[in-house]
């Protein structure tokens, strides 16, 4: 799948550690192990607010990939991400994105992250993406 293979492509997805869970139908979900070379704070040990967007963004540009509608690649043209609540330190951060709708040359999508608590989010984002020639 396409979505696939971009984010194999992606330096900083590597770098981060980032991998699908789930994948398909507009709807994308993102694991990135926690990791203490992304701690912001040595002090209570919370992952950095950079990576957290870095793995929405990522998340919300493949959900994009794979709506049936997206005939390929995509870039982001807004992203809005509020921060609930820090991250437990050692805790894997996950991610859920889905692409709600696609006009000829927009994609919507929101996401949510998360650690081990499904029930408070650490972050919530909702985003615009390129989107060129949508199918009908």
């Amino acid at each position: 799948m396409i979505a696939r293979q971009f984010i194999a492509a992606i330096p900083h997805a590597q770098a981060l550690g980032m991998e699908f869970t789930d994948v398909d139908n507009g709807r994308a979900e993102m694991r990135m192990p926690y990791d203490e070379r992304f701690v912001g704070d040595p002090k209570t040990g919370v992952i950095h607010g950079g990576a957290v967007s870095a793995l929405l963004d990522t998340t919300c540009g493949a959900a994009v990939m794979s709506h049936p509608r997206a005939p390929g690649g995509t870039a982001t043209i807004d992203l809005r991400i509020d921060y609930m609540r820090a991250a437990t330190p050692g805790q894997a951060l996950r991610t859920r994105a889905h692409c709600y709708r696609i006009t000829k040359s927009v994609a919507f999508v929101r996401a949510e992250a998360l650690d081990d608590d499904d029930d408070l989010p650490v972050a919530t984002a909702s985003g615009a993406f390129t989107v060129e020639g949508a199918k009908k």
